[in-house]
């Protein structure tokens, strides 16, 4: 398989899996909306830039059926990618997210299914956010995969897990591909969804399929102004606007950050090995708390901002997950290599390359304000 097309192949991941891909000699072939929100001015997107002489660079809409005439035709395996992406925002702009995320990938399905093609294999780019609070141990009762928190603790301040039964705290574990889905927002509900269009539409069509689960993936190349998604670029954001840094709840929530090099080489095994028909887990499989990137983000700048804990939360967020990549590590021999320490010195070192993005962080969060969805 020498002939790839990435659908979404110019943002944060996919403009990094091309460049490796043609370092190894394959020949890409990027679709791509170009979104103002993740490229501002296409002219001025760096992402583009980063592509447009490694690969041949086709623009177009996957909610748009013409776009797709002759798109697939010729190449040997398909990485989607394309998706709106934001767990908050998803709660408030349901039909731009369902349209891109499932109508998107149905036009891609409708497509093959009345063209010729050689595809042998798609890998669709899933969301750890699937799980929704994904696996926790009760001392009395063994795993347990407990469902969305209490507002009424929430606006208590107790953050914290509980059991349904005994009320008690529970302890996050390593969540395996096994566990409950059990998705708290549109965008999981979404990716969830495009995993079963793409399982059901592999079978069908008989092409083997890959679902990768990736967890919070972080790097150079992340988009600087989009408030919506992206902690470690939104926190840079503020930080470089000298703007105090608000926690959300007490800090202690945690979620697993991955480097962009580890999914580059996570979803390059998974084109590459004789695999099919599966789902992986793609992360760290280390929890970070939100504070911890706060203040180690802040150390880095050397910055004074303050760090602040709000006690303010989110409807819909959840509270810790983080990913058990024994599945990925025996079967395609996928290790992390890169650090979160090391990683946050390599994005921070990026940064500090580009222009200072303008500090749209209180908008996004006024957005939720008027849609009830942030107490």
């Amino acid at each position: 398989m020498k002939k790839i097309l990435i659908i979404g192949g110019a943002g944060f991941i996919g403009s990094n899996i091309t460049a490796k891909l043609f370092e190894k000699g394959y020949a890409v072939t990027i679709f791509d909306s170009f979104s103002p929100q993740i490229h501002g001015d296409k002219k001025n997107s760096q992402l583009y830039k980063s592509v447009k002489d490694i690969a041949k660079v086709i623009k177009g809409d996957v909610c748009n059926k013409k776009d797709w005439l002759n798109i697939i035709k010729g190449h040997d395996a398909v990485i989607y990618l394309a998706a709106e992406t934001g767990t908050a925002q998803s709660m408030y702009e349901i039909t731009k997210y369902n349209q891109t995320n499932i109508l998107g990938l149905s036009n891609f399905y409708e497509n093959l299914i009345t063209s010729k093609h050689s595809l042998k294999k798609i890998i669709i780019a899933s969301s750890r956010s699937i799980y929704g609070e994904g696996k926790y141990y009760s001392e009395k009762y063994g795993f347990v995969y407990p469902s969305s928190r209490n507002e009424k603790d929430l606006l208590n301040q107790d953050f914290n897990v509980k059991c349904s039964i005994s009320k008690l705290n529970l302890k996050a574990v390593a969540t395996d591909e096994e566990s409950k889905i059990n998705p708290s927002s549109i965008y999981a509900i979404s990716k969830y969804q495009q995993e079963q269009i793409s399982f059901l539409m592999g079978k069908t069509l008989d092409i083997p399929t890959i679902a990768l689960r990736y967890q919070n993936v972080y790097g150079p190349g992340q988009s600087l102004t989009n408030p919506y998604t992206g902690i470690l670029s939104v926190l840079s954001t503020r930080i470089l606007n000298n703007n105090d840094i608000d926690i959300y709840e007490d800090g202690n929530q945690s979620r697993d950050f991955v480097y962009i090099d580890d999914v580059v080489e996570a979803t390059i095994l998974a084109l590459e090995r004789d695999t099919e028909n599966q789902i992986f887990n793609v992360g760290s499989g280390t929890p970070t708390t939100v504070y911890d990137v706060a203040k180690i983000l802040k150390e880095v700048y050397n910055s004074n901002v303050n760090i602040k804990i709000s006690n303010n939360f989110r409807i819909g967020d959840i509270r810790h997950n983080y990913a058990d990549l024994t599945k990925i590590s025996s079967e395609l021999g996928f290790e992390p290599k890169i650090g979160f320490r090391d990683g946050i010195n390599r994005f921070v070192k990026w940064v500090k390359t580009q222009k200072i993005a303008s500090d749209k962080y209180n908008e996004s969060i006024q957005e939720l304000k008027d849609k009830r969805l942030f107490r």
